[in-house]
């Protein structure tokens, strides 16, 4: 027999009971704002990891780990006397009908880009709204609580509303280049750490610029070389272990020559999966 559908009303039942300082769970009682966003932040990745593989039972599980931490926030929240969670369910529901005037009303847009134009006036007046400071920069609004690949982004689409972009990938493969050489030369000059921050930085800033460029999801590409790496090495230990020879027990050039063996024997898959 299957169990009984439960809704939004069970979960956040759920959470008021984890929270109860008399009868709750000891470790959600003493949690804060601050102690559960990195939760937060690691559960939108997940949710982006099960993206990824195509794993739909897994995005349904990841998804429902995403919103227990909304609940978590507006449960804590709610006990603050800040707002509950119908609150947060009214915010974004005004906000979603209230910047797609093309949707719920009247206002027709000849294009995307005139679209977003709308967009971003709309945010702007919501800004002015909430009293914040004027500021007129096409910079303005682009959130510093973003990671900051995913700002860089940002900057650089705004920049960009303003004609202030490279006209294709070609040129930013020559800036990465420079950007590149320079960073070498902090090297090369004795590795003072400031310096090379700064270098390092605006290799990473150019890297997420040609990404842009060429449609590619700066953060997904870097999940993908990660996965990527660690599936190499893993298959580097694999045979490492089966020769008797662990791999910290071998030099470096051994160790990249498993690194090439094990890169060879991931090629069919890799074949097989482009074919698919």
């Amino acid at each position: 027999m299957n169990a009984p559908r439960r809704h939004i009303d069970d979960l956040l039942a759920i959470m008021a009971r984890l929270r109860d300082p008399q009868h709750g769970c000891p470790w959600d009682v003493q949690q804060d704002f601050a102690s559960i966003a990195p939760y937060t932040i690691e559960e939108a990745y997940e949710v982006a990891d099960a993206i990824d593989r195509r794993d739909y039972r897994d995005l349904c599980e990841e998804l429902g780990d995403l919103l227990l931490q909304v609940v978590f926030h507006a449960q804590m929240a709610k006990e603050g006397g800040h707002f509950d969670f119908a609150d947060v369910v009214q915010a974004i529901s005004d906000k979603m009908v209230r910047r797609h005037p093309h949707v719920f009303g009247q206002l027709r847009f000849a294009d995307e880009a005139a679209q977003k134009q709308a967009w971003e006036a709309i945010k702007a007046a919501e800004r002015a709204e909430k009293g914040e400071a004027a500021d007129h920069s096409v910079l303005a609004g682009v959130s510093h609580g973003l990671p900051e690949w995913k700002r860089a982004h940002k900057l650089q689409q705004r920049a960009a509303t303003v004609g202030f972009d490279w006209p294709d990938a070609a040129p930013v493969l020559d800036k990465l280049d420079e950007e590149a050489a320079e960073l070498r030369a902090e090297f090369a000059a004795g590795a003072d750490p400031a310096r090379l921050q700064d270098e390092l930085g605006d290799v990473l800033f150019v890297a997420v610029n040609l990404a842009r460029h060429g449609g590619v999801d700066f953060s997904r590409a870097l999940r993908h070389a990660n996965a990527k790496f660690e599936h190499r090495f893993r298959g580097m230990e694999r045979i490492a272990e089966a020769e008797g020879v662990p791999l910290a027990a071998r030099p470096l050039q051994e160790q990249e020559a498993l690194w090439r063996r094990a890169k060879r024997g991931e090629a069919p898959a890799e074949a097989s999966a482009a074919g698919a």
